[in-house]
């Protein structure tokens, strides 16, 4: 039985079941999602530090823009936080046009 059987048998019982169960699998691929996109901002920043290479700070920056446009993407429009949560250095920002806020 395929996924839309699946929906399609439990919409016949509780329709708004199928809604749920829907936006549930939505919401896992949202969390793995961005998950996936921090723990590869992780990994460059590291590479970055051992290396602080071009190819490396380009990696950084590319993956750093990815997940804030994951971020974005789940409604999340702020990056303060993340930014110094990550130790994302002012190098990395400044190739995406971002900075810190200033003062903190």
């Amino acid at each position: 039985m395929s996924l839309r059987d699946s929906l399609e048998l439990i919409r016949m019982v509780r329709p708004e079941a199928g809604t749920a169960a829907l936006e549930h699998e939505i919401a896992a691929e949202r969390a793995s999602s961005i998950s996936a996109a921090e723990r590869k901002v992780i990994a460059t920043l590291a590479a970055l530090a051992e290396a602080h290479s071009e190819p490396a700070l380009a990696a950084a920056r590319q993956a750093v823009w990815e997940y804030f446009v994951h971020r974005e993407l789940i409604g999340f429009r702020r990056h303060n936080d993340v930014i110094q949560d990550l130790s994302i250095p002012r190098e990395v920002l400044a190739g995406l046009g971002a900075s810190p806020a200033r003062g903190k």
